[in-house]
């Protein structure tokens, strides 16, 4: 259906009280300053607490780097001195001599029980041991260890390894034993890092360290040991195998996923653990809500140490400042806010008591024109009681011409189909009384009396053409009474019978004469029928559906929601209405047709029309197909007199 108009819109929000909108929006200004207070106490605290725990954690770095240092680089001066020994050089010129063997394995077993490593041996060009403090190394093949490599070519070799025979881990110091300008062979030293495992715990937080592969040989935590930070590459997996540095380690990928930078100048070492819920099983702490990860580099040795620090205590500690702040912000709020309500009424006060001084100044004068103004706002008021009635007068006034101008306008659009009717009798009429003159010349009376029955019949047939129409342009008021409904749904569809039988529109009519009684004004409940018909049949003919349907039906129905009430449908077989359509329906001036082609009062009139009956109009789109309008009238009182048809 192409609806001509829609209802009014309700009440806009700019309609709204502005004291309420005012005090909304304070509300909400309020609660973003209090909100941006807390995020502000929360980032100043999250950044105060992490430096903190930065600072804590760089010392403690300092203090276990210079101890891990210290126990290491206290031996790591030892091979050196080997060399100084004249039994070690005088067994890699004779190294088949049993006694040299034996005095070069007593200075070395002295040797390491003075310093206290693991062991003290010596290697010949080609990486045999020749002596040892352990016995059951001798002989043993330690060419592919890189510290040897390393002190053959005239370096200081520094590595750790586990040893392949015991698999036990320690750190391999390596120098060059000259014999003249030629390298004899390689003094070596393996110290235990043992101390350092021991002193993890002085640390209070999961730590590590990481040799010049990247791969953690010493950690707080067991299940971190003989890990990659970073992937290997195929290479140098290949080249760790042979060197055999970390014996048959799989060496995977360490569980944390760790983004370290590092200071180049100061070699300081820091990142952090990303939010990552999946690897918290298994560790320490959870890494789900990150860690600061902090470390330096050990002087002369490529070794990283990093510490692991957890962040939820500053979070939490972040959490408590941010509602302190939030709560802090709050009273500072609220004791503003009681500080303008104080001095409002402060202001109030003072000029409550300026107008008492004034009112009381002019008392004696108001007195005095008391009377006097009493009788101007009396004659005043009754002056605007009948301006306010004119205007009430002609609103309804209007209301009316409005009624009446929609009425003709209806008139109008019929006025083909009446035209057409009535064109055929005064054609006969015509026909008949020139007839009717001619017999009577001749003297057949007969005849003439017959042609007069004739004129008779279509004079009254004209009545009935035109009587309905008169009630309905008739201007008049509404006047409630006890309505026959089917007897103005016929009269309706009378005024478009024409037009039903030439479009080929199917009539489906379900009302009985007498049977549905509504309270209302005929005149105007026609009207709003013909403009729901007419808005039909428009919609079936812009749909240009083939089997054009018309159902019109009227009922009693009585609902919780609506009892006692009448309810009259008007269904079309139409495309039925749009969304956006619906929406704007009953908005005046709405209108889906041409330009020129109907003002988009049409609904507009109708629903106020019902309205004013105590009804309501309603239009959706049927289940089947087409738009369907609801008309709801209250039902005729059984002691209510008046004509029951219009």
């Amino acid at each position: 259906m192409t609806p001509s108009t829609t209802g009014l819109r309700s009440m806009s929000w700019s309609a709204r009280p502005r004291g309420a909108l005012r005090t909304l929006a304070q509300a909400m200004l309020a609660l973003v300053l209090v909100l941006l207070a807390g995020w502000l106490g929360f980032s100043a605290s999250v950044q105060r607490g992490t430096e903190s725990l930065r600072q804590e954690a760089n010392h403690q770095l300092e203090l276990f780097g210079a101890a891990a240092e210290g126990i290491i680089k206290r031996l790591e001066h030892a091979p050196a001195t080997v060399q100084l020994n004249q039994d070690v050089l005088a067994l890699l010129r004779q190294p088949q001599s049993a006694a040299r063997v034996d005095s070069a394995n007593l200075y070395l077993r002295r040797l390491n029980a003075h310093l206290g490593s693991l062991s003290v041996f010596v290697l010949n060009e080609r990486g045999t041991v020749l002596a040892s403090s352990d016995a059951t190394m001798a002989g043993e093949d330690q060419a592919f260890r890189p510290y040897f490599l390393e002190a053959l070519s005239g370096r200081v070799g520094r590595h750790f390894a586990i040893d392949t025979r015991n698999q036990q881990p320690g750190y391999y110091v390596s120098h060059p034993i000259h014999d003249g300008a030629r390298v004899a062979g390689v003094a070596a030293i393996k110290i235990s890092l043992e101390a350092i495992n021991e002193a993890w715990p002085s640390l209070g937080s999961p730590a590590l360290l990481a040799d010049s592969n990247q791969v953690v040989i010493l950690s707080s935590e067991p299940g971190w040991r003989y890990t990659a930070l970073a992937e290997l590459s195929v290479s140098q997996r290949v080249d760790l195998q042979l060197s055999r540095l970390y014996g048959e380690q799989r060496l995977p990928r360490f569980p944390l996923k760790v983004d370290l930078r590092i200071d180049e100048n100061s070699q300081v070492v820091e990142g952090l653990v990303p939010h990552d819920p999946d690897a918290d099983a298994g560790l320490p702490l959870p890494a789900s809500r990150g860690l600061l990860v902090q470390g330096r580099t050990l002087n002369g040795m490529d070794w990283r140490l990093l510490m692991f620090s957890d962040l939820q205590p500053v979070r939490r500690e972040a959490v408590m400042h941010s509602l302190l702040a939030a709560l802090a912000a709050g009273t500072l709020l609220l004791l503003a806010l009681i500080a303008l309500q104080r001095r409002r009424l402060v202001r109030q006060k003072l000029q409550a008591q300026r107008w008492l001084q004034k009112a009381n100044t002019e008392l004696e004068h108001t007195v005095q024109r008391r009377t006097s103004a009493l009788t101007e706002a009396n004659l005043r008021l009754k002056r605007e009681v009948a301006e306010r009635q004119q205007a009430e007068t002609t609103l309804r006034q209007a209301q009316d011409e409005l009624v009446h101008a929609g009425k003709m306008a209806a008139l109008g659009q019929l006025a083909t189909g009446i035209t057409h009717e009535l064109t055929q009798p005064l054609g006969a009429i015509r026909t008949l009384s020139g007839n009717a003159l001619e017999f009577m010349k001749r003297g057949k009376l007969d005849t003439v009396q017959s042609n007069l029955q004739i004129l008779t019949r279509l004079a009254d047939q004209m009545g009935g053409i035109i009587e309905p129409l008169k009630g309905f342009a008739r201007k008049s008021k509404a006047q409630p009474v006890r309505c026959d409904v089917a007897v103005a749904i016929n009269n309706a569809l009378f005024l478009y019978d024409q037009r039903l039988r030439n479009e080929g529109v199917q009539l489906h009519k379900d009302c009985t004469p007498g049977a549905v009684q509504a309270w209302c004004d005929p005149n105007r409940l026609e009207q709003v029928l013909i403009n729901l018909i007419g808005n039909a049949l428009d919609a079936m003919r812009e749909a240009g559906v083939a089997q054009r349907q018309l159902w019109v039906s009227a009922c009693n129905e009585a609902t919780d929601q609506a009892p006692d009430r009448v309810l009259i449908e008007v269904r079309d077989s139409g495309a039925g209405l749009a969304e956006d359509v619906r929406a704007r329906l009953f908005e005046p001036f709405f209108t889906t047709k041409d330009a020129g082609v109907g003002l988009g009062l049409g609904l507009a009139i109708s629903r106020d029309i019902v309205r004013e009956a105590g009804g309501e109009l309603e239009a959706d789109n049927h289940p089947e197909g087409g738009a369907c309008f609801k008309l709801r009238l209250p039902t005729a009182p059984d002691s209510a007199t008046g004509a029951e048809s219009p």
